[in-house]
């Protein structure tokens, strides 16, 4: 079964009162990469949680987004007191030395660099918030990869179907070449035929055969039809693999467009040119839907 690159995943738990939220987004890249942002006192955890995306996810760019709920202000931020109170005693001193009286805004003294700083848990803290937050990232991983499967199974089904589309078109033309052959034969007697009627002369019917025979070979696209039959049943055998299939199907796709525009130069019948018009719209077709496959 194959996988979809676009998923979303969510999943909370909560320590101390503090609610800890998950989410998880991936959509199509070709590579993989991840962009985690991650609240001040879970920074510490950014690591562990690109380590984690990477085990459970191989395509794709995702982005992880921890967010923290119901959080009171000392869980946030602590106040250097010593710094602030240094501040206000340099201020009085300040003002009491130029004459300057007026009250001193504490609002405005807290946004100074330095005064407020982040809260950095102790190990113990620390050692909890990491097991929730993995505990919770996991759950969260889980159901985007559900999602993945889900669409998965429909991309699966529709690049089914368009090879069944291509299946049917080589059908027709394996039953076209044959008759490309006669009908090529018959028009090329007709012609000389009828360019020689005047000189009363007669066609050397070795020749002819000669002739049939270098336009049998110059057009002969057996052998491409065979290699676009082999690609789509390793197409086929690819959607079935447990592992990640998106570059190996995109590069099948390339082959099998490949073998179709060679069948298309070789061919000289219009019916078999406008079958291969219609496989090359469902291999376009195939190639921009293996984008999305992880």
């Amino acid at each position: 079964m194959i996988n979809s690159m676009t998923g979303y995943g969510g999943a909370q738990g909560e320590i101390n009162g503090v609610n800890y939220v998950v989410e998880v987004k991936a959509v199509n890249n070709r590579y993989f990469k991840t962009i985690i942002k991650l609240p001040e006192l879970a920074a510490f955890l950014e690591e562990d949680i690109e380590r984690l995306l990477r085990k459970n996810l191989s395509r794709g760019t995702v982005n992880y987004a921890l967010r923290l709920k119901d959080v009171s202000a000392n869980a946030l931020f602590d106040i250097d007191e010593a710094a602030l109170k240094a501040i206000v005693e340099k201020l009085s001193r300040v003002g009491s030395s130029v004459d300057i009286n007026g009250a001193i805004d504490i609002g405005s003294l807290l946004t100074l660099p330095g005064v407020i700083r982040p809260t950095s848990p102790d190990e113990e803290m620390a050692e909890q918030i990491k097991e929730v937050v993995l505990k919770i990232s996991q759950e969260a991983i889980d159901k985007l990869k559900q999602m993945r499967a889900a669409e998965g199974s429909f991309l699966e089904a529709d690049l089914k179907k368009r090879c069944r589309a291509i299946e049917q078109g080589l059908e027709r033309i394996r039953a076209r070449g044959a008759a490309v052959l006669q009908e090529y034969a018959k028009r090329l007697k007709k012609r000389v035929d009828e360019l020689l009627a005047h000189a009363e002369l007669k066609l050397d019917e070795e020749i002819l055969a000669r002739e049939v025979a270098i336009f049998a070979d110059r057009s002969d696209i057996s052998e491409e039809v065979a290699r676009l039959d082999s690609h789509l049943q390793q197409f086929a055998q690819s959607c079935q693999a447990n592992d990640q299939a998106g570059r190996r199907l995109d590069f099948i796709g390339q082959e099998m467009l490949r073998e179709a525009n060679t069948i298309a130069s070789k061919a000289s019948d219009t019916e078999i040119t406008r079958w291969v018009v219609d496989i090359k719209c469902q291999i376009d077709r195939i190639k921009e839907q293996v984008q999305n496959v992880e």
